[in-house]
């Protein structure tokens, strides 16, 4: 799969954003899991939310639990991720992944995109 992400930007503290993972090379997201890790300066990876693309069961990490929301338009072949109440802590790179391992796609997603820049301002 090629994973193509979009809808960064920059938002004052409380704000929102709804970033968008798109499959480019033709293919369905069925049967992958796709979610969503990120990176702040000077900080490793972290995994953020992935769903199952056939169960929509979906995971988050504390941090976001309650303020992001995973979900999928399976017409449109994308995952979402909307992000409420975003913090300052909340500014990285967000990179949407794919795997077809329930296990990797939390830890060593096989399939990266470009990242999106996700900036909170205080």
């Amino acid at each position: 799969v090629q994973l193509q992400a979009s809808g960064g930007g920059l938002v004052p503290a409380g704000g929102s954003l709804r970033l968008s993972c798109a499959e480019t090379s033709g293919r369905t997201f069925n049967p992958y899991f796709v979610g969503w890790f990120r990176q702040a300066p000077g900080k490793e990876r972290e995994f953020v939310a992935r769903i199952g693309w056939n169960s929509g069961t979906k995971v988050y990490v504390d941090s976001v639990k309650d303020r992001f929301t995973i979900y999928r338009d399976i017409a449109r072949n994308t995952v979402y991720l909307q992000m409420n109440s975003l913090k300052p802590e909340d500014t990285s790179v967000y990179y949407c992944v794919a795997d077809l391992s329930i296990v990797r796609i939390t830890t060593a997603p096989s399939y990266w995109g470009q990242g999106t820049q996700v900036t909170v301002s205080s």
